[in-house]
């Protein structure tokens, strides 16, 4: 009997357990689908396409080393998938669980379509959301009871390697991977390989750099943007090109003292699907419902100057520009950027969440949008709305030596350390280096107030 593998965002050979299924003794057809209509206004942002289109580049080189071909087809899934299993005579579909509501949606159009021969296997994530209960029953709505759940529940099995031989097999109507049009038409993506290589052989090779060398520092360092103490795995878990299976045991393999903290990194991802699974309007609304009469003061031009790292505050605009030239930005300093945005701007979370959506090679529709609601202080476990990072005081701290903004903010470079995070201080500025765009205690006040307002409105 013949299967076809469905590739989602699970692009990896090994601890996959769809492919382990399909290719169980039986011929496969592996297959990557793009259901642009499925994913609507949901479709991968420029960044992230770049890096899909390399990621299946690498896929299928993989495959074809074990006599596999992929197969790439454009259309709905619910229409191509049963062409292409009357087309090669496959009795199954296999593929991986996907958990956005375009994609849960999506799901249930194939397998109606299939009627039934669609088997979906958890791939992406370590425990099913829908499976993971409060003691009353409940989903989970805070993390920290969350992850105390999960670390009570053990260590996930463990992840099972990629076949030697996958007896591929061929069908009519496959396209180039070209025909999809992922990469950009500009230049602005050139840097993107000086810091990133795509598909399951560059996921390894960061995993093992980070288990034998960031990870042992990881409690000390992992809020230092200017050093190398995070994982950088994010991109290669967005795309599936390693499995959070993989990540933990690689990280409980490596000997460190306390992986716990760098672990709780993988469970934030889980909740994030957590909260995504029970509460599908999280990507466009608050879950708080008094957010959604926030007095935000929309200012095009305020949005611009955040966008390309021109706000005058150096930590702010190091992060803007790291995520424009690279696709990336450290866990800290995203933080700092949307506390600001949304705080010290008042513009609405969700324009800065469609920013990242664009322009981060790792953008997650679950997390994404977890994270952006927890600094708004709008989600279900939120930072609280009252916390508004200084961000002269946020460099100070998590960048004393300037080492991150000096990189990334040339033009405060020369400054010494005690201007380098506030340089219209400096006894001679910077040229060519904008002011600040807003007054730091002015927008504190303006955004406590317009945070006491929604609270009193809905008291």
């Amino acid at each position: 009997m013949t299967s076809i593998l469905w590739f989602r965002a699970d692009l990896r050979l090994a601890d996959n357990p769809a492919l382990a299924a399909a290719a169980d003794g039986r011929p496969v057809l592996p297959v990557f689908l793009w259901d642009e209509a499925a994913m609507g206004a949901r479709a991968p942002g420029g960044a992230a396409r770049w890096w899909l289109h390399h990621s299946l580049a690498s896929l299928a080189r993989d495959l074809a080393a074990r006599g596999a071909t992929l197969h790439i087809a454009r259309g709905r899934a619910e229409e191509v998938l049963p062409r292409l299993a009357a087309a090669t005579g496959a009795t199954q579909v296999h593929a991986m669980r996907a958990y956005e509501p375009w994609a849960r949606a999506q799901s249930e159009r194939a397998h109606a379509a299939l009627s039934g021969a669609l088997t979906l296997h958890r791939s992406a994530l370590l425990h099913e959301p829908h499976h993971v209960r409060t003691g009353s029953g409940n989903p989970y709505s805070v993390y920290t009871p969350f992850a105390r759940a999960l670390f009570a529940a053990g260590d996930p099995p463990p992840p099972i390697p990629p076949p030697a031989r996958i007896a591929g097999i061929a069908a009519p109507g496959a396209e180039p991977l070209e025909t999809l049009s992922l990469l950009p038409t500009r230049n602005w993506a050139d840097a993107f390989p000086r810091h990133w290589t795509p598909g399951e052989a560059g996921a390894a090779e960061r995993l093992a750099r980070f288990t034998a060398r960031a990870l042992r520092g990881y409690d000390a360092q992992r809020n230092t943007p200017g050093v190398e103490g995070t994982s950088g795995l994010s991109p290669h878990l967005r795309w599936g090109e390693v499995s959070p299976r993989q990540v933990w045991h690689a990280a409980r393999d490596a000997g460190a003292t306390g992986p716990d903290t760098f672990l709780k990194e993988i469970l934030w991802r889980e909740f994030a699907y957590h909260l995504l699974w029970h509460r599908p309007e999280m990507p466009d609304e608050s879950l708080k419902p008094e957010f959604r009469a926030f007095p935000w003061a929309r200012d095009a031009a305020l949005l611009r100057a955040w966008q390309k790292g021109r706000t005058g505050y150096p930590i702010v605009d190091a992060g803007m520009r790291q995520l424009w030239t690279t696709g990336w930005m450290h866990n800290r300093v995203r933080m700092i950027v949307a506390s600001f945005l949304v705080k010290h701007l008042l513009q609405p979370w969700q324009d800065g969440e469609a920013w990242f959506w664009d322009t981060l090679l790792d953008a997650d529709l679950a997390s994404n949008t977890a994270s952006w609601q927890w600094v708004a202080g709008c989600g279900m476990d939120a930072a609280p709305y009252f916390r508004v990072f200084n961000p002269v005081l946020q460099g100070e701290k998590f960048d004393p030596d300037g080492a991150y903004v000096r990189r990334w903010v040339p033009e405060v470079a020369s400054l010494p350390d005690r201007f380098v995070h506030q340089p219209w201080n400096a006894p001679s500025p910077p040229c060519g280096y904008p002011k600040p765009v807003v007054d730091h205690a002015e927008a504190r006040a303006r955004a406590l107030a317009a945070f006491a307002a929604i609270r009193r409105d809905a008291a």
